[in-house]
C-alpha cells in the first residue's frame, strides 16, 4: 500500500538510538522500553541515519507500557530527513509534495515541519487528479479553491492537482470569420486577439456573433433575444481527460453529481462543496492512501 501516514502526529515518537540503525538493533533497542500509550511509530536517529518503525504493546490503558512489538518500516538507506518549517505535517498532502518536490528517490520521507512536529509518508504516490476548468482567469477558480482546500485537509488522502485547461483565447480566437465573440460574463477578464468581445451578462444590442458558451449560456441567450446563437461549446464537464476528474458546471447549482471517474461542483461552488467534490474524487479512486 502507498501512501502511508500515520493519523495524527501524537502518534508519532522520536528516538535518538546510540548504535547503527539496522533491523537487529532497532528490535534489541526498543523491545520491552516503555513506551507512551499514544505513540504507534517512531522515527529513530543515529547521528545522520534515520529509521521509522511501528510499535505495539501489550496493553493501551497504562500512561505507558513495555514495547511488545517492533516493525520495521524504512531503514537508513531508504529514508531522507527534510526540515520544511513551513509543512504543516498532519496534512497528507503537504507531506506528499514534500516528498516528491524534495526527495524524490526516497521510500520513506521524514518531514521536521510547522511547530517543531515531525511526521512521514510512507511509499508516497500521490493521488493525480484532474481539475478540468475555464481559463482565464489564472490561477483558475476552481484549481486555486483546490490548492486552498488541500492545504488543510488532513482528513484527506495526499492529492497532487493537475490542469487540464479550457482555453479561451485558443477557443475564441480571430479565425478570419469577421464576427464579434460573445462571452458569459466579464468576470474571466478575457481579451481575444482580432475580434470584438461583448459580453451576455451585460445585455448587450444583438449583432453577429459567436457565443462562447454552454447550455446555461444559450438559454440566456435564447431569453434576452428570443432566438439561438451560433455556438462553441466551452464547458469543462463535457471536455474529456484523464481519471479522476474534477470539474464544474453550472447547470448544478446546490449539489455535486457523481458519475464513473468524475466528479463535478456547481460553477459557484463555495470551499465546502468542493471539499465534498475532492471527498469523493478521493473515493473514486480508492484505496489512495492508508492512514495508519
Amino acid at each position: 500500500m502507498s501512501n502511508v501516514v500515520p493519523r495524527r502526529y501524537r502518534d508519532v515518537s522520536v528516538a535518538e538510538i546510540d548504535r547503527p540503525l539496522d533491523a537487529a538493533s532497532l528490535r534489541e533497542h526498543l523491545l520491552g522500553r516503555d513506551s507512551y500509550r499514544r505513540t504507534r511509530f517512531i522515527i529513530a536517529r543515529h547521528g545522520e541515519q534515520t529509521a521509522v518503525v511501528r510499535v505495539e504493546r501489550a496493553t493501551e490503558e497504562p500512561l505507558f507500557s513495555p514495547i511488545t512489538g517492533v516493525e520495521v518500516l524504512a531503514l537508513p538507506h531508504e529514508c531522507a530527513l527534510l526540515r520544511l518549517p513551513d509543512v504543516d505535517t498532519a496534512v497528507p498532502s503537504q507531506l506528499a509534495a514534500a516528498a516528491v518536490a524534495h526527495a524524490p528517490g526516497a521510500r520513506c520521507v521524514v518531514v521536521h515541519g510547522r511547530y517543531e512536529h515531525l511526521s512521514f509518508i510512507l511509499d508516497p504516490r500521490p493521488l493525480r487528479v484532474t481539475v478540468v476548468e475555464v481559463v482565464p482567469p489564472e490561477p483558475p477558480k476552481l484549481l486555486d479553491q483546490c490548492r486552498r482546500v488541500l492545504e488543510t485537509a488532513d482528513e484527506l488522502p495526499p492529492i497532487e492537482l493537475v490542469l487540464h485547461p479550457v482555453d479561451l483565447r485558443e477557443l475564441g480566437g480571430g479565425d478570419g470569420d469577421g464576427r464579434d465573440r460573445l462571452l458569459p460574463c466579464r468576470g474571466s477578464g478575457v481579451t481575444l486577439e482580432g475580434v470584438e468581445v461583448a459580453y451576455l451578462d451585460q445585455h448587450p444590442e444583438h449583432r453577429d456573433w459567436l457565443l462562447l458558451g454552454c447550455a446555461r449560456s444559450r438559454e440566456i441567450h435564447r431569453w434576452f433575444y428570443g432566438d439561438d446563437a451560433d455556438c462553441r461549446d466551452i464547458c469543462p464537464r463535457r471536455v474529456e481527460a484523464p481519471s479522476p476528474v474534477l470539474t464544474k458546471c453550472c447547470l448544478l447549482e446546490e449539489h455535486l453529481e457523481v458519475t464513473p471517474g468524475r466528479v463535478t461542483v456547481p460553477w459557484g461552488a463555495s470551499l465546502d462543496l468542493v471539499r465534498s467534490g475532492l471527498r469523493e474524487v478521493a473515493r473514486i479512486a480508492e484505496p489512495a492512501w492508508a492512514p495508519a
